[in-house]
């Protein structure tokens, strides 16, 4: 079948440390959805992270032999078979962790065998979550398809209050009671300057491009816009709307409780 046209985006936000029970859970998502012949998959590594288990972050030590990091899993397909792969596989493999869905035009999807390149094209306007299919609920669980998944683009070197932007952001989400945040590291990009950052073996404080996703229902991202606003000086930050489909922890797993709100991870 032709990937092109309008697909759908599974997001899965997991920990690296997940085990399910001895292989990472990132690790058997992937194998079932290539199992399942989907389009496509993608592993993004974060830097740092807060959800039911409190706040994650890499680690500085060398002796580490599970490193707890954020981690997301984008999956691209149809409709059809990204409903299938929730409803039949994705709750048997996820034990922590939230997972979204959200509209995806594809306006290129080529491999070695793909003949004929035709031209990109933007896709048409359509209501939000128009094309999301159904899910079935499972267990414990609301679908929120009133949500939204908030990014904010900004550089690593980028400082609120002496700490890093992107750990102020964080924990601003954390103290309003949102679900979860993620930080993701770029290895390069280019913002409002123009000026490019990248990273190299004997460079490593260099400012590379930081992306800190957040995912919940739309009034409570509400609630961290206002602070925003004033902690973010240079950057871009994006919406889309999108539907929590699976939102997966142990409260036995969760920290002892601080006043502030925990959420997947």
């Amino acid at each position: 079948m032709s990937v092109s046209g309008e697909r759908i985006l599974l997001r899965v936000y997991l920990q690296s440390a997940d085990r399910a029970p001895h292989t990472p859970t990132w690790q058997r998502i992937v194998k079932a959805a290539r199992s399942q012949r989907l389009a496509g998959a993608t592993v993004l590594k974060g830097i740092m992270g807060f959800g039911s288990r409190g706040l994650v972050q890499q680690s500085r030590s060398f002796w580490t032999f599970v490193e707890h990091v954020p981690v997301v899993v984008e999956i691209v397909d149809g409709a059809e078979r990204i409903g299938a792969f929730v409803n039949d596989t994705l709750g048997r493999l996820m034990i922590h962790g939230m997972a979204t869905l959200e509209r995806a035009h594809v306006m290129m999807y080529r491999h070695s065998s793909t003949e004929g390149r035709p031209r990109l094209a933007l896709g048409g306007p359509l209501v939000p979550l128009s094309t999301i299919p159904h899910i079935q609920p499972q267990g414990p669980m609301h679908i929120h398809e009133d949500s939204v998944l908030l990014r904010a683009f900004i550089g690593e070197s980028d400082r609120y209050q002496h700490r890093p932007l992107y750990e102020a952001i964080l924990h601003k989400a954390r103290e309003l009671g949102l679900a979860g945040a993620t930080v993701l590291r770029g290895i390069e990009g280019f913002g409002a300057n123009s000026v490019v950052h990248k990273a190299s073996l004997l460079e490593m404080s260099t400012d590379l491009p930081v992306v800190i996703e957040i995912a919940d229902t739309a009034d409570k991202i509400n609630l961290l816009l206002p602070h925003l606003e004033t902690m973010v000086q240079e950057g871009m930050i994006t919406m889309e709307h999108v539907a929590i489909v699976l939102y997966r922890h142990n409260p036995a797993d969760a920290p002892p409780h601080d006043g502030v709100g925990s959420g997947p991870a």
